[in-house]
């Protein structure tokens, strides 16, 4: 690591990403006395998104910033998970109210705009916010911004998605990326008069799933995926990637053509071969990353918004404790490294699990929920689904 050890002068700050990540750690510096700026690609704040949850020491993340209630306000109302046949009837059901709070339903179920949007509208009374910018070079603090200007930081904090460029910039080559052989995709519909509070989640033969999920927006979540290796899909052309989803999904039944009919119109369309971030290390010199950029653990692993939090919370919390940089990132990356660990060690057999390539698979599927999902075994058949990993101890850090 680059030496840094002179201590911040300024305490200036740069945030890359608009996210769930940078916006806790926003908050949370620019309440403690730092000069925070955040910069976001996209030209405007990007609602909209698919479901998230916040869990286990998310939670007290979430308390600390009293936003806790507020999140639990904002839920999609989801109210359970329903494994479903052709016909929309349910083979097995997991009800959050029935379950507790570790199903594949949780407590605080929420859009990832939505949350994004609440931490959003606290941080930005203590940041200043610049859309439609990104960072083109670094150089030992110095930023040059694709908008041409320059500025120097005492410390940037990457937190953009699973592919991000600053990245990339300062830690060429070092991801090694672990893929999930599964693609998703997920986007907005129009609510139908049939769609109910319950996740519903369809398989079809040939590796396949459906899922339609409520919001409190007046429209419907839909998802698609596919299990199998990824042979660069994500890179494609949006009107590619939708084209490629009609012809593998054209047959897959339920809901599917009314959701396929609906895709060519959605402005929020998301597309992606799932893949974890696995990276030797989270800092170098004074650039450090947090959230999806550092450790992206797919959705399988139920936890991504939960370490985001927690993340963007702990490297604050650090970076307010020592006036030496490099001190914060190694303390920040010791907490998070068992967390993170734990979150990204969903084994690859379970997406295979649930994509059966046959009929008989799918069945044999069902009924294995079907059991699971019986009152005697429901509570610690919900830890299958989303168990939170053990979060770092948070005592010596601020409560608001």
């Amino acid at each position: 690591m680059t030496d840094v050890s002179a201590c911040m002068t300024d305490r200036n700050i740069l945030i890359t990403g608009a996210s769930i990540a940078g916006n806790t750690a926003a908050w949370w510096l620019g309440r403690h006395g730092f000069d925070v700026t955040v910069v976001e690609r996209a030209p405007a704040f990007r609602d909209g998104g698919q479901n998230v949850d916040i869990r286990g020491t998310g939670r007290e993340v979430m308390r600390r910033m009293g936003l806790e209630q507020a999140a639990l306000d904002a839920g999609t109302g989801e109210e359970g998970t329903a494994f479903i046949d052709e016909s929309g009837e349910p083979e097995a059901s997991f009800v959050t109210e029935e379950i507790g709070t570790d199903g594949p339903t949780a407590e605080m179920e929420i859009l990832r705009g939505d949350l994004a949007r609440l931490l959003y509208d606290q941080a930005k009374d203590h940041a200043t916010y610049r859309f439609g910018d990104s960072v083109k070079a670094i150089e030992d603090g110095e930023v040059t911004f694709e908008s041409g200007e320059q500025a120097r930081y005492d410390a940037i904090i990457v937190a953009e998605g699973v592919g991000s460029s600053t990245r990339e910039l300062v830690f060429p080559g070092e991801n090694d990326p672990r893929w999930m052989d599964l693609t998703i995709a997920y986007f907005t519909i129009p609510r139908a008069p049939d769609d109910d509070r319950m996740w519903r989640w369809y398989n079809a033969p040939g590796k396949r799933s459906v899922s339609l999920r409520p919001d409190r927006h007046g429209t419907t979540r839909a998802m698609l995926s596919i299990h199998g290796e990824a042979q660069g899909e994500q890179d494609w052309p949006v009107e590619r990637q939708k084209a490629w989803l009609r012809d593998r999904f054209e047959d897959a039944g339920w809901e599917t053509p009314r959701i396929l009919a609906a895709m060519a119109d959605t402005d929020d369309f998301y597309f992606d071969a799932l893949r974890q971030v696995r990276m030797p290390r989270w800092s170098s010199g004074r650039v450090v990353l947090t959230g999806d950029a550092a450790w992206c653990v797919t959705p399988l692993g139920g936890v991504g918004a939960t370490l985001a939090v927690t993340g963007g919370y702990v490297l604050a919390s650090e970076l307010i404790r020592h006036a030496d940089p490099a001190a914060a990132f190694a303390a920040y990356e010791e907490a998070m490294r068992p967390m993170v660990k734990a979150g990204q060690g969903v084994p690859k057999f379970a997406p295979r699990l649930m994509h059966p390539k046959s009929d008989t698979g799918i069945a044999l599927l069902h009924k294995a929920l079907w059991v699971a999902s019986k009152p005697a075994l429901q509570k610690g058949a919900s830890k299958l689904f989303a168990s939170p990993p053990e979060g770092p101890d948070l005592s010596p850090y601020p409560r608001g």
